[in-house]
């Protein structure tokens, strides 16, 4: 008796995991790694999201998995904007700033400073500059990055002072 009894409580606990893995998403929404700011950078990132457009160089936004206010996205292939990432590396390199790397230039857009980093696959990274938290924007290759950064810059200047992320 007692064995029938476990078989009978194990049965329950099936069906449940049956259940849960049949109703599991199974979408293609692609994931992102969600960026840990520090409690400030976190409220300017939330502030962000508030202000972000809902359309970016013609594309609705369709935000990447797990949902967040610190991404978004807009397309598919996805645009991608993380807030409250770590400062890049280039972005203190002498070599950029001097104009001696070609995979990375600074430059601004409509009065948001970005560092540009081409990527492996034929996309851009950008990453603003001289704000007190940092967002980063991913464009995949085939996209008008300007149009993107464009559409973007009045959300950043209106959510994100001007100044020095730490």
């Amino acid at each position: 008796m007692n064995s029938f009894r476990h078989r009978l409580l194990g049965l329950p606990v099936l069906v449940l995991l049956i259940a849960a893995t049949g109703c599991s998403s199974s979408d293609d929404s692609p994931s992102v790694a969600v960026p840990s700011p520090d409690a400030k950078a976190a409220e300017l990132c939330r502030n962000l999201d508030k202000v972000l457009p809902a359309t970016v160089d013609g594309l609705g936004r369709e935000d990447p998995e797990p949902g967040s206010a610190l991404t978004a996205g807009w397309g598919n292939p996805l645009i991608i904007l993380r807030c409250g990432v770590a400062r890049p590396p280039k972005m203190t390199d002498p070599k950029v700033a001097e104009g001696g790397d070609r995979d990375a230039v600074a430059g601004g857009v409509n009065g948001v400073d970005w560092l540009m980093e081409k990527e492996d696959g034929g996309g851009y990274r950008f990453t603003c500059a001289n704000r007190e938290a940092y967002v980063e924007v991913t464009v995949p290759e085939g996209r008008d990055s300007s149009s993107v950064l464009i559409d973007l810059a009045p959300a950043v200047k209106r959510a994100i002072p001007e100044g020095i992320a730490l």
